[in-house]
């Protein structure tokens, strides 16, 4: 699987490909294949992400299905800074320099001077303050904290916080900026909609924000060293192009970039004929012994994040009372799904605090963490939750709740994800013995956004946890984005106030996920995410599955070299949030042979 997807994969792709894994796996692919799908074509730093074609797919990277190609997105509209996780440092990009006044509960940022959109224009505050004027449209969770947005100069932009926090840092040091040149109107029409007093309830706004979505630029305009180059484009791959005029451009040794286009099916032989230097898809257990068996390079870091199990509450109402999420929680061995999906690559949380057992004892005390609740595999305990409950199972052995549901469900994944179809097919048949019959519904992975927002599910797979180093945007994702979000549907529709027995009665989650962050003290911040985390873990509004590790093939010696040793500090960094081949190609390390 591939995370941060925007765009598709055909499935006459990839059983036209199927046939050729066996050929693959030896290092061949038939000839005509090769031909078809235009490997070979031009030296280049060669990768594989899921794209649809225009005009599905499109050039409004504010908009559902654009064409951002996910972690390459970097090196288009690039961001302000990334982030090195072992040191806790950044990478300057479109930024140079940032500082935080407390005093003033200020962050100011000094842009990079000199740099230049593609079009000629130069880059400077005002394509920032647009940017994050447009997010503000879109009920970015950064508003929440910041009061204003001022620019003292062309080069400087103060970011004036409501609510001080510290993670004002990395929202606004890792959003890609961009250009006024195409976006300037739309931030204007968000200024005037401000101005008026209307808020994201009124029907000027929400009118903005759907005549946004389908805005359809002709092209790109872009800062970093790469732009998409439209006459490359095909069904099979894409071309991304040198740009000279970026700043950036002379650090990077590769003059193109190639993305073979398609999820996992289609992308695995093109892995195994040794014609992709680094893939992020979520290839299974049996796909990875075969790299290996041609002497590939398998990298693991961490994500920090993968796959939970979620509910509709609106469709399910047998599944409100947490007792039966807890249940559940005990019914399913993780091992189980972890396994099949992913191999070494996934291990199933310990702590299930709702972000990543890699940060809880950073971030929670010992005694804290005690009193987290493991859910460990036991049936005993799930059926007593159960019948304590209310719930009685039917002559047919599924469960039926107090109000007369009968537990039979469906649990929709993408069929192109072979992970996410695997740990599906798991979970289903766990839950079925255990009474709460389910079903594996399969989709096109290009509908997975667009149904969980709107709330055509069941159960759906989908992700928990956050390639951020700070637990509160883990929070986000697991009550906030997939939950209600503002304008595009009802999601999960679970109600975010909650009885929590375990801080002493009803909690508001929604404001305790903004508390997660506020202050500018770390360490002060703490005993606020001890307690999301102790809610999370009593109500599991979803149940993480697994923390996926990245199962990258990175073959060396073909067109690339350079990638660091294990056990080299850049291998901490989540290979999507601050993707390591990105910033190891910005700084020189990983070079064109």
């Amino acid at each position: 699987m591939t995370q941060g997807f925007t765009s598709g994969v055909r499935r006459r792709q990839a059983i036209g490909l199927a046939g050729a894994v066996l050929g693959a796996a030896s290092g061949a692919i038939p000839a005509t294949a090769l031909a078809q799908y235009g490997m070979g074509a031009g030296k280049a730093f060669n990768g594989a992400w899921p794209y649809d074609m225009p005009p599905t797919g499109h050039y409004n990277s504010y908009a559902t299905g654009n064409l951002n190609l996910g972690i390459y997105y970097d090196l288009m509209e690039m961001p302000l800074g990334m982030y090195y996780w072992a040191t806790g440092t950044w990478m300057p990009l479109m930024a140079t320099s940032w500082e935080t006044n407390v005093e003033k509960a200020t962050f100011q940022v000094k842009l990079r001077q000199g740099a230049k959109w593609s079009d000629g224009s130069s880059f400077g505050s005002k394509d920032v303050v647009n940017t994050f004027m447009i997010q503000k449209l879109l009920n970015n969770v950064v508003w929440r904290y910041l009061d204003r947005i001022e620019t003292p100069d062309d080069y400087t932009v103060n970011f004036i916080m409501a609510k001080p926090t510290t993670t004002v840092e990395r929202y606004v040091l890792r959003m890609q900026i961009r250009p006024s040149a195409i976006y300037g109107e739309w931030a204007n029409k968000v200024r005037d909609i401000v101005n008026k007093g209307l808020t994201s309830d009124s029907d000027e706004w929400k009118a903005v924000r759907k005549d946004l979505s389908e805005f359809r630029p002709k092209s790109q305009v872009v800062s970093g060293p790469f732009s998409i180059d439209q006459r490359s484009m095909t069904e099979a791959q894409l071309t991304l192009v040198k740009n000279a005029s970026s700043w950036a451009a002379k650090n990077v040794t590769f003059d193109s970039i190639t993305l073979y286009n398609g999820e996992t099916p289609t992308v695995t032989p093109i892995v195994l004929s040794k014609e992709v230097d680094y893939a992020t898809h979520g290839f299974p257990p049996a796909t990875e012994k075969a790299f290996k068996d041609l002497g590939f390079r398998i990298l693991r870091p961490p994500t920090y994040a993968g796959p939970a199990l979620y509910f509709n509450y609106a469709k399910m109402p047998a599944i409100a009372p947490k007792a039966v999420r807890q249940a559940i929680a005990h019914a399913i061995r993780r091992e189980i799904g972890a396994a099949a999906a992913l191999g070494e690559s996934a291990e199933p949380p310990k702590f299930m605090a709702g972000f990543s057992d890699r940060l809880v004892e950073k971030w929670m005390t010992p005694d804290q963490v005690a009193k987290l609740n493991r859910y460990d595999y036991n049936l005993a305990t799930a059926e007593s939750l159960m019948s304590g409950a209310g719930y009685k199972k039917g002559s047919d052995g599924v469960y039926v709740s107090p109000d007369g549901e009968r537990m039979e469900y469906e649990v929709t994944v993408p069929a192109e994800f072979a992970d996410n179809s695997a740990l599906a097919q798991a979970v289903a048949e766990q839950l079925t013995a255990f009474g709460i019959k389910t079903a594996v519904r399969l989709i096109t992975f290009t509908q997975l956004t667009p149904d969980t927002q709107a709330g055509n599910f069941q159960m759906v797979i989908q992700g928990w946890g956050s390639g951020n180093p700070h637990p509160h945007f883990a929070f986000v994702q697991n009550l906030v984005t997939w939950n209600t979000p503002a304008g595009a549907g009802p999601a999960m529709a679970y109600p975010l106030i909650q009885r929590v027995d375990a801080l002493g009665g009803e909690v508001d989650l929604d404001a305790m996920v903004t508390a997660s962050a506020q202050g500018l003290d770390k360490d002060a911040q703490k005993d606020l995410i001890a307690r999301v985390a102790l809610a999370y873990n009593e109500l599991l509004p979803n149940i993480p599955q697994y923390e996926r590790l990245g199962n990258n093939p990175a073959p060396e010696g073909f067109r690339v070299k350079g990638w660091p040793p294990v056990g080299d500090p850049i291998w901490e960094n989540s290979p999507y949030a601050d993707s390591f081949v990105i910033m190891l190609m910005l700084d020189g390390t990983l070079q064109a042979i």
